[in-house]
């Protein structure tokens, strides 16, 4: 097994070797290593706004395939379970729907919302029955505002990944914040997952690609603030203070022209707050050379669409996915292993390929 290191002074670093973006083998091992035991964004608390709601859904589809249920039980709290009978395997709930309880469509088996078992036709022979093993598994939920996250192996606490972010912008009326269908967007992308990361985790390339966005942000005064262990900050400072947040004196970045505030958490999300609201991005690997980017926009001032750092994203989205399936075809190259970072303009990147080794080499 590939063993990967990144020495932690970014002036001596040499970036993850290019196997990581083209080899099938270490693909796979993500699944286990990085994306099963970290935090994952599942949607918002409005998907089961009621008491008996039950949402299905799969957890990064064509990757780790996890069906899963997000139920509001009788008591009004949130479950995230697994949508697998404990029967047979049947999936348990195939679309959106109300329901008093959980029931399987294939031998009967019913459970409570909570994932408790309930009965089972024909087991009254069965001995030591039921036990523990007889409830749907239920998984762990972080609650952020209105927004669900879960992982499907809690290795670590969620404060490590959202502590930061969290702090950062208290100050924002979050429960203001409404998910808006019409903005949000799907993007299939031509390049490994962590190649669209690691572009997304620097503002080195901005002069370069982006040519409206770099019209708005001050490109001199870009920041990067490294939260360890599992997240980072880049701050969008404006030319002007036209179209930039109204920071309050509580705010750590009072008296700064702020037009983005640009969060990742590890592995593959991204929290991309403007003046309008917030921009979930979520990376999901589809296969070693391509991926999908899930756009969830939550806007909190529609006056304020289209303006400044957070207008034109489809056209940002276009440029930086066209870079990136180019480096994901140089990259393959038999001349390309390592490469070498800025060390003013990538620290976001070099953190991010520590982690990554961090993680594949557990």
């Amino acid at each position: 097994m590939t063993k990967y290191f990144v020495d932690p002074d970014i002036a001596k670093a040499k970036t993850l070797h290019a196997d990581f973006y083209t080899d099938g083998d270490v693909f796979e091992q993500c699944k286990e290593k990085i994306f099963t035991p970290s935090w994952q964004f599942i949607g918002d608390e409005d998907l089961v706004k009621e008491k008996g709601d039950v949402h299905p859904f799969v957890l990064l589809e064509n990757y780790l395939n996890e069906p899963l249920l997000i139920t509001r039980d009788k008591n009004g709290d949130i479950n995230v379970l697994s949508n697998v009978c404990t029967h047979r395997g049947n999936l348990v709930a195939d679309k959106a729907c109300k329901l008093n309880n959980l029931r399987c469509r294939y031998h009967g088996r019913m459970f409570n919302l909570d994932g408790s078992f309930i009965s089972m036709p024909e087991f009254k022979e069965v001995e030591n029955f039921p036990t523990g093993d007889d409830n749907l598994p239920k998984l762990n939920v972080f609650k952020w505002s209105n927004w669900l996250f879960t992982s499907l192996n809690v290795k670590f606490p969620h404060d490590l990944f959202f502590r930061d972010m969290t702090e950062r912008i208290n100050w924002m009326p979050l429960e203001d914040f409404k998910f808006e269908t019409s903005l949000s967007r799907v993007f299939n992308v031509k390049a490994n997952w962590a190649l669209y990361c690691e572009n997304y985790l620097e503002g080195f390339h901005i002069p370069f690609v982006h040519a409206g966005l770099n019209a708005v942000i001050d490109f001199g005064e870009y920041a990067t603030e490294l939260f360890f262990p599992y997240s980072s900050l880049q701050l969008g400072l404006a030319k002007t203070d036209k179209d930039c947040f109204h920071l309050p004196e509580s705010s750590p970045d009072y008296g700064k022209n702020v037009a983005a505030y640009y969060f990742w958490v590890f592995p593959n999300m991204m929290f991309n707050f403007y003046p309008w609201g917030l921009s979930v991005n979520v990376v999901e690997p589809v296969s070693v050379g391509e991926c999908r980017v899930k756009f969830f926009s939550y806007v909190w001032d529609a006056s304020k669409l289209d303006k400044g750092a957070g207008a034109g994203l489809d056209k940002v989205e276009q440029e930086d996915e066209e870079i990136v399936e180019n480096v994901q075809r140089g990259i393959r190259s038999r001349f390309y292993q390592h490469g070498r970072y800025s060390v003013t303009r990538e620290q976001g990147t070099h953190h991010f390929h520590r982690i990554l080794a961090e993680f594949m080499n557990k």
